[in-house]
């Protein structure tokens, strides 16, 4: 049953003693219980256990800001209690949910016996308490959203209140009916949105910019289903690469004032990329469509969802991340609309097979009517190597390349590409099979991988293993690997004779500081140009893997030929995306399976085999629309 606000605060009411001093407040789908005396609600079998059982809604409880000290008073207590044995390095506030977080060497000290140190907190100062082991590479990104959120937390308090109020509004009259529009990476690459439209809400799915086009960028924003963008109900992201929310900030440009909804290692990639979409479009003299402060309003509108947990988005949408496996915080997006009346799945960008970095994506579902499923890779003849062979390949052509006395160039993806391919040389290098050379990463790798380091639930158990303990098998932190620090640096290993491996953005060849070591190096034969990540239609690296001989680039703002003499190799099994196979073997492996498959994220010979072998395979309804078409799903 759907409630609305009030009718919640009835029912509360009916629970909760009357002598007990509380108060009811939204946080977007949860609902907060706001007291002074919160010993009074216990847990699971007190009354907040009763409450959730009789409204069917996850409830928060919160301290009243009578029972709260100020934050000063709160970090010293909290230094004198716990200071020496916890080895504090920084303490966050967020006043928007109540809570502090303790940043520190021994979290298990910290929390104390039997949790006694946490009781304390809470009971002296008021604060709910969190308590996270120190990243063993410091985030500036992580750093700044949180001290960014603390410093937003009253507006940020008023927006959940506001989104909490739209999703418990009374519900329309009339029969219940679910739609989904194509408005971008339809029969192509890029751009990734999706309008989910019921009688009740409109829900769009990744904002995505499309990388290789200068004319047009942005998905199908003035389709009429979409308009007035400040009537969507809420934004679900599956992932950050600028694909899929490069243009998120565009809608809040243009009116949109809703929540969005994605897990926390995607907010933090996302506000990096942004970030550094904005830098390289103005280095290279391109007007970007938004701003900065278009990029912090879209942040003060995050709200964070973990992997597995279940949050009303709209009053006939309920959300649920799953992991996706493509890159740090990916997700397939759950939909379950109205009382059951729809179930369905958006796959975003997956790979369905364990790597060094995530596990396989996720298969297990509790329902699903519809799939709709990315075909990068959904060709008869798109087949990747394993990660094992692609280790090997990388190891014949860094050998390759440092027997000749040559250099490598890796261009990559920041996140995902960049981190696997870190892993694979650590791997090489330790082994004894490859002699180490100076691995020098360029752009935002190192900050990349320091969000990574501060996510580690969100990798495999083995490397969070890795970066948990302080025995020097953190792959990210090895000694063969050097953060290009500026332009000098720069300059001064392009100019270095003796062998080396450059890993650098863009990992398209469209634009970032690989460009400059590509100018450079690309005419001498004993070097070696390596592609690990996709790429994308035109764009210079896919060019180069269509062996073109010579291509014109701007050098000190002349027009200059630049000719092709180094070694030129694609691995693809490095790729963050499911080859056909893994396509297949992933609905094969669903549970349930769909009834409805729709195929996007590719061009349409690859949407339309793909389609054509699950009809004939799994006897399901498939479809491979445009860009703005509709189908109605129930």
């Amino acid at each position: 049953m759907q409630y609305t606000f009030k009718e919640m605060k009835d029912e509360i009411a009916k629970i909760v003693p009357k002598d007990i001093d509380y108060d009811v407040d939204l946080e977007a789908g949860d609902i907060a219980i706001i007291t002074p005396t919160p010993n009074k609600f216990g847990g699971g079998d007190g009354l907040i256990g009763k409450i959730a059982k009789s409204i069917k809604r996850k409830i928060v409880l919160r301290p009243h800001s009578s029972i709260m000290k100020s934050e000063e008073d709160t970090e010293r207590y909290i230094k004198e209690l716990i200071g020496e044995v916890a080895d504090i390095d920084r303490i966050y506030f967020d006043a928007c949910y109540c809570e502090v977080t303790v940043i520190c060497g021994n979290p298990g000290e910290a929390v104390g016996k039997k949790g006694i140190n946490a009781k304390n907190i809470r009971d002296e100062c008021g604060w709910l308490i969190n308590f996270e082991r120190i990243s063993p590479i410091h985030s500036k990104t992580v750093h700044d959203v949180r001290g960014y959120r603390s410093a937003q937390a009253k507006e940020r308090r008023k927006l959940l209140r506001d989104f909490g109020l739209n999703i418990y509004r009374p519900k329309r009259p009339g029969s219940t009916w679910v739609r989904t529009t194509g408005l971008g990476s339809y029969r192509e690459v890029g751009r990734a949105c999706h309008l989910v439209t019921t009688n009740e809400s409109r829900v769009m799915i990744d904002v995505g910019v499309n990388i290789a086009s200068d004319t047009d960028p942005m998905p199908y924003f003035t389709a009429p289903e979409a308009l007035p963008l400040e009537k969507i109900d809420a934004v679900v992201l599956t992932h950050a690469h600028l694909d899929h929310a490069g243009m998120l900030p565009v809608l809040f440009r243009y009116g949109y004032r809703g929540p969005v909804y994605c897990t926390p290692p995607t907010r933090d990639l996302m506000l990096l990329l942004q970030t550094d979409f904005l830098k390289v479009g103005g280095a290279e003299g391109k007007r970007a469509p938004y701003d900065m402060e278009d990029i912090r309003t879209a942040m003060r509108h995050v709200i964070d969802v973990d992997w597995g947990q279940t949050v009303d988005i709209t009053p006939d949408v309920k959300l649920t991340f799953h992991n996706a496996g493509h890159i740090l915080g990916s997700s397939s997006v759950h939909l379950h609309i109205g009382e059951g009346k729809h179930n369905l799945v958006f796959s975003g960008d997956q790979k369905y097979e364990k790597s060094w970095l995530f596990d396989a994506a996720s298969v297990r579902f509790p329902r699903c009517e519809t799939l709709v499923i990315e075909s990068t890779y959904g060709a008869s003849g798109d087949f990747q190597p394993s990660r094992e062979e692609a280790n090997q390949e990388l190891q014949d052509v860094i050998s390759r390349t440092l027997q000749r006395g040559g250099k490598m160039m890796c261009p990559v993806f920041a996140v995902g590409r960049s981190q696997e391919v870190m892993i694979a040389i650590d791997e090489l290098f330790r082994s004894g099979n490859i002699k180490p050379v100076p691995v020098y990463l360029d752009g935002m790798i190192q900050e990349a991988t320091a969000i990574h380091s501060s996510h580690p639930n969100y990798l495999t158990r083995v490397l969070r293993q890795s970066l948990l303990k302080d025995d020097g098998d953190n792959p990210f932190t090895s000694k063969w690997f050097k953060q290009v620090q500026g332009r000098d640096m720069r300059e001064s290993i392009v100019m270095d004779s003796s062998p080396c491996i450059v890993l650098a953005t863009s990992g398209m060849l469209n634009g970032g500081p690989i460009m400059e070591y590509f100018q450079n190096w690309a005419a001498e034969p004993r070097n070696s140009l390596c592609f690990v990540g996709y790429q994308a239609e035109g764009t210079l690296g896919r060019r180069l893997q269509k062996g073109f001989s010579e291509v014109p680039m701007v050098i000190n703002g002349h027009t200059e030929i630049v000719k092709i003499g180094c070694d030129m190799v694609t691995i693809d099994g490095f790729s963050g995306h499911s080859d056909r196979r893994q396509l297949l073997d992933f609905i094969a492996n669903m549970s349930p399976r769909p009834r409805n498959v729709i195929c996007h994220h590719g061009d349409y010979q690859k949407c339309s085999e793909l389609g054509r072998t699950l009809r004939e395979k799994f006897k399901v309804r498939t479809y491979a629309p445009q860009n703005l078409e509709t189908i109605r799903l129930a």
